[in-house]
């Protein structure tokens, strides 16, 4: 059976398939009748790609538009110098 998929939202176009690997929580703080008041929590994702969901799962879907999206980011950048970004040089 398959589980239900989970989703990582960035944005409204960055939307990426994950799988959880590590949820943690840590009570930090507590009132007077020992309730929490202040907790951190750690979570761990791996994103899927179409290789862990295949090209017809809708998870595999939202990879590709995810990638597609990442790929013209990049492209809109690639004439950029490293004065607009505030650098001289790279060591």
């Amino acid at each position: 059976m398959e589980t239900p998929l989970a989703l990582f939202v960035w944005s409204q176009r960055r939307i990426v398939p994950v799988r959880i690997t590590e949820f943690s929580v840590t009570e930090e703080a507590f009132d007077v009748a020992l309730n929490p008041i202040r907790v951190k929590v750690s979570l761990g994702m791996r994103v899927l790609s179409v290789d862990d969901l295949g090209f017809q799962h809708k998870g595999g879907g939202l990879f590709m538009s995810y990638l597609q999206q990442k790929e013209q980011l990049a492209a809109q950048s690639a004439g950029a110098v490293l004065r607009t970004l505030g650098l001289t040089r790279i060591s």
